[in-house]
């Protein structure tokens, strides 16, 4: 968190929140997790949404890396795969008062779980509701995604009544104009009225890509899918003095540690006002 001189009436302070999808334990896992710690740990963020979470009857990632780093975690798993479970996560430097965990439609339809994580966090100048999704993945299934926005957005305003306005970080499997993003960007009918969401990158005025599916990256080249920005920080409108304002979006963990690249989807870190 950085820490700036009050200037003006906005307010001077920043958070520093990271998405990320770490691929399970896809593709040469065992190599991979001394570069996602080392990427985490010169990341330095406050905040840390994970998709893609293994845990097994022991233990969980989240666990493993938020004792690296000395991090509060919680860990919500939404199906299993080869006996091991797979699941969203949020790590923080400041302590975790309370969490909970919601499966989102489709697991029937489509024989994958998925879930959204909530964390109210006891940030050093007030509570911050933060949440963690990963929706279906594959392009024919935005009627699936838009359904699990839906219900993604209800739990948000079910749980987000702070001076901090709630932040949801995940891999959406969804380009910027789909539906199911617009449908959280204001872009088109809220499922909640009056609960929209700015894209952090689109409100930080970057004007790349931001690919975070990028066929530059060797895992992902092998999946034969066209270069995408999926992975995303979405933050609630700004509150009072601009609490939750976005200043800046760049994308992360683009680089291999040790001619290893940590997964197959690159990072998203915002800075927000707090």
């Amino acid at each position: 968190m950085a820490d700036q001189t009050t200037t003006t009436g906005l307010i001077e302070t920043n958070l520093r929140v990271l998405s990320w999808n770490i691929w399970w334990r896809y593709g040469p896992w065992q190599s991979r997790q001394p570069a996602i710690v080392e990427t985490l740990k010169n990341l330095d963020c406050d905040i840390i949404a994970l998709q893609e979470v293994w845990q097994d009857d022991k233990t969980n990632n989240a666990a493993i890396l938020a004792a690296e780093l000395g991090y509060h975690h919680v860990f919500a798993a939404s199906m299993e795969r080869e006996g091991f479970g797979f699941g969203n996560a949020l790590l923080s430097r400041w302590p975790i008062s309370q969490s909970q965990s919601v499966m989102l439609y489709g697991t029937e339809e489509n024989g994958e779980g998925r879930c959204a994580l909530y964390a109210e966090i006891e940030g050093p100048r007030g509570s911050l509701p933060f949440f963690a999704t990963h929706l279906n993945w594959k392009f024919e299934h935005s009627h699936i995604r838009q359904r699990q926005v839906a219900d993604l957005a209800r739990f948000v305003d079910a749980k987000a009544n702070f001076a901090f306005p709630p932040v949801v970080c995940g891999d959406f499997n969804a380009d910027p104009m789909s539906e199911e993003i617009r449908m959280l960007t204001g872009l088109t009918t809220c499922p909640v009225e009056g609960l929209a969401f700015q894209d952090a990158w689109i409100a930080a005025r970057n004007d790349n890509s931001g690919f975070t599916w990028d066929n530059a990256n060797p895992y992902a080249v092998e999946i034969l899918e066209p270069n995408r920005r999926i992975d995303y920080i979405l933050a609630g409108m700004p509150r009072e003095r601009g609490a939750g304002h976005v200043v800046s979006c760049e994308v992360v963990a683009k680089d291999p540690v040790n001619e290893v690249y940590p997964s197959d989807h690159y990072g998203v870190v915002a800075q927000l006002r707090y």
